[in-house]
């Protein structure tokens, strides 16, 4: 992915900010679309300042937009999303109108345009839903118990049309949980949050007990990198691929590495109980990567402690409170 004009929707976000630099660094000519609903351009406004990244605020649920989107775009990478599962279960419509809505706008966009490929960003856990056996492999049966994945896999649903009945390149990343620099959400941010607030207490949605995949951004990058450079050699117009780490951890377990790193003994834990953390959770997930490691060669280069370890670096240097 060298020399190419891309568009990266979502490219202001947690993820979508790596990507862009990533994209940057490797000679390519950048375009973000972003509604900035929950982000800023903090860490894109040096790429913008200085020509290297043209930015569009704009939402891809406006049609209107996209068709009036004229740049040449050589490939697309598509990450913009309504991405809160706990949210989905109480305003369901929200993730079908971000989600389904607006990836069948970048879909319609991609078709007129003649890309040479695009890359969506879906959902590992709550697309498989609750599984009994585990690594889980690409082939399971998609049983999403949250209205966000049943959104997501609606977008896999419509991607794999576009692909074959258009024939374009399109590959699908099954993320598991992605942690570190620049997030703003999740488990681990809510944990460092509430334990600034107070050292001597955490509270624990459910029992704790939940064990799920979870992988460092920068790993994130390199397998979508990874399987982008793949596409020519991909054999079909659609494929879809996991990408997790090696290993699954309990929140519970996060939540010790978490204080660990914050140099906290004794954190009293209060659980709210039940196995799940609300409604729509997938309590256990972890992907297997069997896949993307066969075709691609990619591995994932950091364990989910050492992973944790940075991020929570990251965060106190911001000096949250």
């Amino acid at each position: 992915m060298r020399n190419k004009t891309v568009l990266v929707t979502g490219g202001s976000g947690f993820i979508g900010s790596h990507l862009v630099s990533t994209l940057i660094k490797t000679d390519n000519d950048v375009i973000v679309i972003d509604s900035l609903i929950s982000s800023t351009t903090e860490f894109i406004d040096l790429y913008i300042q200085s020509g290297k990244c043209l930015f569009i605020k704009g939402d891809i649920r406006d049609q209107k937009l996209l068709n009036s989107f004229t740049p040449p775009i050589d490939f697309i990478f598509h990450l913009a999303a309504d991405p809160d599962v706990k949210t989905s279960v109480e305003f369901p419509l929200n993730s079908f109108e971000h989600n389904v809505r607006g990836t069948l706008n970048v879909l319609e966009l991609a078709r007129r345009s003649d890309i040479k490929g695009l890359f969506f960003a879906s959902s590992g856990g709550t697309l498989y839903g609750d599984v009994e056996e585990f690594p889980i492999e690409e082939n399971t049966v998609l049983s999403p118990i949250s209205p966000y994945g049943a959104s997501k896999a609606a977008c896999e649903m419509y991607a794999a049309a576009y692909a074959n009945t258009y024939q374009i390149k399109i590959v699908a990343g099954r993320l598991a949980n992605i942690i570190g620099e620049r997030s703003s959400h999740g488990v681990c941010y809510d944990f460092y949050k509430k334990l600034i607030r107070n050292p001597g207490e955490l509270t624990i949605l459910g029992d704790g007990l939940q064990k799920k995949s979870y992988l460092h951004v920068s790993d994130c990058i390199d397998a979508i990198m990874a399987l982008c450079d793949n596409l020519n050699k991909q054999q079909d117009w659609y494929d879809y691929f996991n990408l997790g780490s090696d290993e699954w951890v309990s929140v519970k377990k996060i939540a010790e590495i978490i204080e660990n790193e914050m140099n906290l003994n004794g954190v009293h834990h209060k659980f709210t109980g039940g196995k799940k953390g609300w409604a729509g959770d997938v309590h256990k997930m972890l992907l297997s990567n069997k896949k993307i490691k066969k075709i691609t060669g990619w591995s994932p280069s950091l364990t989910t402690k050492k992973a944790i370890q940075i991020y929570i670096s990251w965060l106190k240097s911001r000096d949250l409170e």
